[in-house]
C-alpha cells in the first residue's frame, strides 16, 4: 500500500465515521423493543436464543413461550432451564402435520398463549420470547387483535422476541425490528438428519 492509496483509506473511514457518529447521536430514545425473526431461512429461533444469552450476560430475567414445538431434548432447553433468571415453556403438541387435530392444536394454542400473557403483563420479565409465535396468527388459532393489544400493553420497558414464518403485515408494522431469514441451502433437503448442537 502506498501514501496515496493510506490518505484515500483515511479519508473515507474519517467520513464514515462522522455518519455513523451523527446516527448514533440522532439515537437518543430508550424503550422496550419488539424484534420479528420471520422467513423461510434456518436460525430464527437462534437468533432469539442468542439474545436470551446476551440478555441473561446482563443479568436481565427472561421468559421463554415456545409454541409449535414438543420437543424437551434440545440443548437451549437443557442450557437455558438450569438458569434461574429463565423462565422455559414448552407449549406445543408438535407440528401441524404431527397432531392433525385441529381443535386440539386451537385449544393448545389457547392454553400456550395465556402464559405468553402472563409474561407480557409482567414487567419482572424484562426480554420475553415468543417463538413460532406467527403461526398462531397464521392458522387462526388465535385473534390478531387480542395479540396485537398484548404486545402494545406490554411494561414499556420490556423487550419481546417474536420467530416464525410468514409474518403478518400488522406483527411487521408493530415491530421495531424486523429480520427476514432466506433459505438460500438446507442440509435437510440433501437427507442429513437434524444435527445435535446444530439443530437441536
Amino acid at each position: 500500500m502506498n501514501d496515496q492509496q493510506q490518505i484515500k483509506h483515511q479519508l473515507r473511514m474519517q467520513r464514515k465515521k462522522s455518519h455513523i457518529d451523527a446516527q448514533i447521536a440522532k439515537s437518543n430514545q430508550d424503550k422496550g423493543l419488539i424484534v420479528l425473526l420471520t422467513g423461510n431461512g434456518k436460525g430464527k429461533s437462534s437468533s432469539a436464543f442468542g439474545m436470551v444469552a446476551r440478555a441473561i450476560g446482563h443479568g436481565m430475567r427472561v421468559g421463554v413461550a415456545q409454541f409449535i414445538k414438543n420437543r424437551r431434548d434440545t440443548g437451549e432447553e437443557a442450557f437455558f432451564n438450569q438458569h434461574p433468571n429463565v423462565e422455559w415453556h414448552v407449549l406445543g403438541d408438535g407440528f401441524t402435520w404431527d397432531t392433525q387435530n385441529l381443535a386440539q392444536d386451537i385449544q393448545t394454542a389457547e392454553q400456550g398463549w395465556l402464559v405468553a400473557e402472563r409474561f407480557l403483563a409482567d414487567a419482572r420479565y424484562q426480554v420475553v420470547v415468543l417463538d413460532e409465535m406467527t403461526y398462531l396468527l397464521n392458522y387462526h388459532w388465535l385473534e390478531e387483535q387480542r395479540v396485537l393489544d398484548a404486545l402494545r400493553n406490554r411494561p414499556a420497558m420490556q423487550h419481546v422476541i417474536i420467530t416464525g414464518r410468514a409474518a403478518s403485515p400488522a406483527l411487521i408494522a408493530l415491530a421495531d425490528t424486523v429480520s427476514e431469514l432466506v433459505d438460500v441451502k438446507h442440509a435437510y433437503r440433501a437427507g442429513i438428519q437434524a444435527q445435535k448442537g446444530i439443530d437441536l
